[in-house]
């Protein structure tokens, strides 16, 4: 493992920087473990997979959908990734594990992309994450329960444990060549108790990536 250091963002001009990144990692050989920022990152760093990948699954951890056509006018804001990522073709299948905020909008917009919905009412579902060729992460720490993730922008109860999160996590059959962190928010975490559950969820997505 390398730390490939931190990218200074400006607001104008973020979303290339993040893939040019990316993509230079990428052709290097290596598989990026990004931490974020909020889910709007997911959309620039996949633009990279994408075009290196034609047969990439993303399996996604997240209480909310993220599949917007626009939000508050933004097409590109953390409630739109997948939206996005679905309508440029970067992915052949997107499952989403965990979900617990489905909206008529959103219902009728993962019908439109084919995308595979684990509502969290539907857990365990370890069977549907037995995947192969490559896969990519994006792990959005709102989908635990907020007793044991607190430090989050929009806390959804009712979420995983961290407990099952792992288990889904290592469930996940292929090959994992890259993966994401995203939506800690400091400013709302408990005695670095989100911080803490942070690092071991990315130690898991990193040990299984070299385990294979």
């Amino acid at each position: 493992m390398l730390d490939a250091g931190d990218l200074s963002l400006l607001a104008d001009g973020a979303f290339i920087a993040i893939e040019s990144v990316v993509a230079i990692l990428l052709d290097k050989g290596q598989r990026p473990v990004c931490l974020g920022g909020d889910h709007s990152v997911t959309y620039p760093i996949l633009r990279a997979f994408g075009k290196r990948f034609a047969d990439l699954t993303l399996v996604h951890f997240d209480a909310h959908p993220d599949l917007y056509e626009e939000f508050q006018g933004n097409r590109y804001s953390h409630a739109c990734p997948f939206a996005r990522i679905m309508e440029e073709g970067l992915v052949k299948k997107l499952i989403q594990v965990g979900i617990r905020t489905m909206n008529a909008h959103q219902r009728k917009q993962a019908a439109r992309f084919g995308v595979e919905v684990v509502e969290m009412r539907e857990l365990p579902a370890l069977e549907k994450l037995k995947l192969t060729g490559s896969v990519y992460v994006s792990f959005d720490i709102d989908v635990l329960d907020p007793a044991f993730a607190p430090g989050v922008s929009h806390r959804e109860p009712g979420g995983m444990s961290v407990r099952e999160a792992i288990a889904h996590l290592h469930a996940i059959k292929g090959d994992v060549v890259g993966a994401d962190v995203v939506e800690f928010n400091p400013k709302q975490d408990v005695s670095q108790l989100t911080a803490m559950v942070c690092a071991k969820i990315l130690k898991e997505i990193l040990g299984k990536m070299i385990a294979k």
